[in-house]
């Protein structure tokens, strides 16, 4: 905590110099004295919100960007892509269980089916090339804009077409969970 207040003066004072402004200038634009404020410049005496809130209005900068606060979190997802071969998964959601969902990119080694079964249910949606999907004795090639449901007890498959890779949104729920979708806006008949 001591570093942090240490750390304050001396960002008070050069985001007044960066602003091309004076000690007797900023004393009159708060109404704290000289003599405060380079005290507080100079780590002499502890800031208080009393003296940062005008001090942050006079300079138009966020209190945050006084004290030197961490930045609020970055809501993007930042989860690391999963590269196998020429294909790659990143991970769109980060909490365990319960509906996943996946950017995948599919390359052309992936263009052979090998069927498998598992728990759970899938949507996926192509977002560009062209996906094949073989699904029991359904052998089907989707393009951008479509999309399928399957639940992957079914033997299922899919990949590239190889002519090229595919680019899909996956929506997987491990217990056979499903995606909900809504066809009319809810409370309208």
């Amino acid at each position: 905590m001591e570093e942090v207040l240490a750390a304050v003066g001396p960002r008070l004072k050069r985001i007044r110099r960066q602003r091309q402004c004076t000690l007797a200038a900023l004393s009159e634009a708060t109404g704290i004295s000289v003599s405060t404020l380079s005290r507080l410049e100079s780590g002499q005496r502890k800031p208080s919100l009393e003296l940062l809130l005008p001090i942050a209005h006079a300079h138009q900068v966020p209190l945050d960007e006084l004290v030197g606060a961490p930045p609020v979190g970055d809501p993007r997802v930042r989860l690391k892509p999963v590269r196998r071969g020429d294909s790659t998964v990143v991970p769109l959601t980060q909490q365990p269980g319960g509906l996943q969902a996946f950017k995948m990119v599919i390359g052309t080694s992936r263009s052979r089916p090998d069927l498998r079964t598992h728990e759970g249910y899938e949507w996926l949606y192509v977002l560009g090339g062209r996906l094949r999907l073989v699904l029991a004795e359904h052998d089907v090639v989707l393009q951008v804009g479509e999309a399928a449901e399957f639940d992957t007890r079914v033997p299922h498959w899919f990949g590239s077409t190889g002519d090229g890779p595919v680019e899909v949104l996956s929506l997987f729920g491990p217990q056979g969970e499903r995606m909900h979708v809504r066809a009319k806006p809810s409370g309208k008949a």
